[in-house]
């Protein structure tokens, strides 16, 4: 027996429910064509009240080069604005303070060190993670600034050098420069570069053939050690990296030493003074030294 009659208006009308059905049937069953509850219909329509409202009042609409600007002329950018403006007058003290005091002097300061710090951080996040990682932890061809191991000096001032005239920056007169000669391009035949490579790999502990490491004493002796010691202890005035630790920037392996020695990669990090002003320079040296490495 059908369930289903007609009103006045020819729509067919479920008996049990006295729903009008959509007119879809699907093995013998309708669908019905139950109306939405009336507070998510008046919930809908606000929703469209706001929007239109919203659009009117604020900038919503996008244009060729910009968007509506909205009769109350607000804007998230100006606000930003004012909200730094509001937070750099509330730093300006400490920022003063920053700007006459030595980076020594602002390490030493309770007050002074804790904001550098701070603010340090947040230039590290913006300007340095992109190569010496998140945590600082460097990577291959990017120094590991955690530890106590330094290319040019882990002391404040050092830290400080570096970061404002930066790293082989040629725009930078004043840029820390230290060139490692290619060893070989005429200067080495391939196996003494081997020998060597292998007298370095003994310099650090690592597993060398002994007479190779032995003829490669003497190479190391008269090419090597005017920059990196007579122990391979390193030289900070010169930016040249101890080979007799574990820590290897290039990687430590036979091959590695060896293309290192026979055409060097030499990095480049830039002069972050005239980008970020010597106030922010400062914050970043004092953050550095902080990690824990710093001499």
């Amino acid at each position: 027996m059908s369930t289903e009659n007609r009103d006045h208006h020819g729509r067919e009308i479920d008996e049990v429910s006295g729903t009008e059905t959509t007119g879809h049937e699907w093995d013998g069953i309708k669908e019905l064509n139950t109306p939405m509850p009336r507070w998510w219909l008046w919930t809908f329509y606000g929703t469209i009240v706001f929007a239109i409202i919203y659009t009117i009042l604020y900038p919503a609409w996008p244009l060729v080069n910009s968007a509506t600007e909205g009769v109350l002329g607000w804007s998230s950018r100006e606000q930003l604005s004012v909200a730094m403006e509001a937070q750099n007058d509330a730093n300006a003290d400490r920022l003063a303070a920053i700007a006459d005091r030595s980076v020594e002097e602002i390490a030493g300061d309770e007050q002074l060190r804790p904001f550098a710090i701070s603010a340090g951080r947040a230039a590290f996040k913006v300007n340095c993670v992109q190569c010496h990682g998140s945590g600082a932890e460097g990577g291959e061809g990017y120094p590991n600034l955690n530890d106590d191991v330094w290319l040019w000096g882990g002391t404040l001032d050092a830290i400080h050098t570096t970061l404002q005239h930066g790293i082989r920056y040629e725009q930078d007169d004043d840029t820390r420069i230290s060139d490692m000669p290619a060893f070989g391009d005429g200067i080495l035949e391939n196996e003494d570069i081997r020998d060597v490579a292998w007298y370095v790999r003994k310099l650090s502990g690592q597993e060398s053939d002994e007479e190779g490491a032995e003829r490669g004493e003497t190479i190391f002796t008269d090419n090597c050690a005017v920059c990196h010691g007579e122990q391979g202890e390193g030289m900070d005035d010169l930016g040249a990296p101890a080979l007799n630790d574990s820590i290897w920037l290039y990687g430590g392996s036979q091959e590695e030493i060896m293309a290192q020695i026979r055409a060097p990669k030499q990095g480049v990090m830039p002069a972050w003074g005239n980008r970020l002003g010597d106030v922010t320079v400062k914050q970043l040296a004092v953050y550095v030294h902080s990690l824990g490495g710093g001499e």
